[in-house]
C-alpha cells in the first residue's frame, strides 16, 4: 500500500443507498466490486469519515470496501416510521448482517472501533461464517445489562459520565439541543492529542443531524444500564452475548497510546480470542478514533489479518 498522511482525503468518491432489513442504509464504497470484501464500522460520536483515508489504502490493495452509516447516522433511514428506534447491540449487529445479505456478501473481513468494534465482535462471535477475520480497536467489547450492574471503581465510573447524563430526560434534551458541541467535547476527551480542525469535525458532525440520531444514542446507553428495554426478537441473541462468547476468527486488536475514552487493559481480554491473535499498541499520541488518526496502521492491520 502507498503511504498516506492522516487528513489527506476529505470525502468518498462513491456514496450509495440500499434497502437492508428495517433500514435504507447509506454507505461509501471503494475498490473493485469483485475484490474481497472489507466492512468498516464507525462508532459514537463519529461517522464514516473515520475511514476516509483507510478506504483508498484498502482499495489500492484490491479490496472492495464498504463503510455504512449505522442506524441513526448520516443518510441511513428507517423504512417505517413505526419501527422502534432501538440502539441495543444485537439490533446494530443484525443491521450489518442484513446489509451483507442485501449486497450479496457472504463473508467479509470486518473492522471497527467503539460501537463498530462491538458490532464486529458480535458478528465474529455468533456468525463466524460471515466474518473471515476481524480488526477490533480496544479489544473485546461485548457486554450485557446484567454485567453492567457491577459497579466500577470511581475513576472508571467518572469516565462514563455521559452514560449517566443520558439516563435522565435532561440528558436527552441536552444532547438533542447541543449534539454538535457534545460530540466535539467527546472527541477532545477521547483523543486529547489529536489536533483535528473545524472542517474535519464538521464533516462528521453532519451525520448527527439524522432524525433518529438522538433516539438511537439515548436508547443505546439506557439499554446498557438496564434502564430501557430492548425488543423481544433479539432476546435469544442477547442471551448468547451475555455469556461473553469466545471469538475464534483471526483477530488483531489495536489500541492507541493516548486513548482518553474508557477502555480495558489488553491483558484482560486476550483470552477471549481463541484463533490466531495479535494485539498492537499504536503510538504517536493516537486516541480513540484510531482509523482516522492512524489510517496507515489500521489499514495494514486489516490486510495482515485478512492474510491470516
Amino acid at each position: 500500500m502507498p503511504t498516506i498522511k492522516p487528513g489527506t482525503n476529505t470525502s468518498f468518491p462513491v456514496m450509495k443507498q440500499i434497502n437492508a432489513g428495517v433500514l435504507n442504509v447509506g454507505y461509501a464504497e471503494a475498490g473493485p466490486g469483485g475484490g474481497p470484501a472489507v466492512i468498516l464500522l464507525h462508532g459514537w460520536p463519529y461517522d464514516i469519515h473515520s475511514y476516509v483515508d483507510v478506504a483508498p489504502l484498502l482499495a489500492s490493495a484490491g479490496y472492495r470496501v464498504i463503510i455504512p452509516y449505522l442506524r441513526g447516522y448520516g443518510t441511513t433511514r428507517f423504512l417505517s416510521g413505526e419501527t422502534f428506534r432501538n440502539g441495543q447491540q444485537a439490533a446494530v449487529a443484525l443491521d450489518i448482517i442484513a446489509l451483507m445479505d442485501a449486497l450479496k456478501i457472504e463473508t467479509a473481513t470486518i473492522a471497527g472501533y467503539d460501537w463498530g468494534a462491538r458490532t464486529a465482535n458480535i458478528i465474529a462471535a455468533l456468525w463466524p461464517e460471515r466474518c473471515k477475520a476481524m480488526v477490533s480497536v480496544s479489544g473485546y467489547l461485548i457486554g450485557s445489562p446484567e454485567a453492567n450492574k457491577t459497579p466500577l471503581p470511581p475513576k472508571a465510573e467518572l469516565a462514563w459520565w455521559y452514560q449517566y447524563y443520558f439516563a435522565t430526560e435532561r440528558g436527552r434534551a441536552g444532547y438533542d439541543k447541543y449534539r454538535h458541541d457534545f460530540a466535539k467535547l467527546i472527541w477532545q476527551i477521547a483523543s486529547p492529542k489529536w489536533r483535528f480542525d473545524d472542517a474535519t469535525f464538521d464533516r462528521s458532525a453532519a451525520a448527527f443531524d439524522n432524525p433518529d440520531h438522538v433516539a438511537i444514542v439515548i436508547h443505546n446507553y439506557r439499554w446498557r444500564l438496564g434502564l430501557a428495554g430492548g425488543e423481544a426478537k433479539f432476546d435469544e441473541v442477547e442471551k448468547r452475548l451475555a455469556e461473553a462468547p469466545i471469538i475464534k476468527v483471526p483477530t488483531i486488536t489495536l489500541e492507541g497510546d493516548a486513548n482518553g475514552a474508557p477502555h480495558a487493559d489488553a491483558a484482560s481480554y486476550a483470552r477471549k480470542f481463541s484463533g490466531k491473535y495479535t494485539h498492537r499498541l499504536v503510538t504517536g499520541g493516537i486516541g480513540h478514533n484510531l482509523p482516522q488518526e492512524a489510517p496507515q496502521a489500521f489499514a495494514e492491520a486489516v490486510v495482515e489479518v485478512d492474510g491470516s
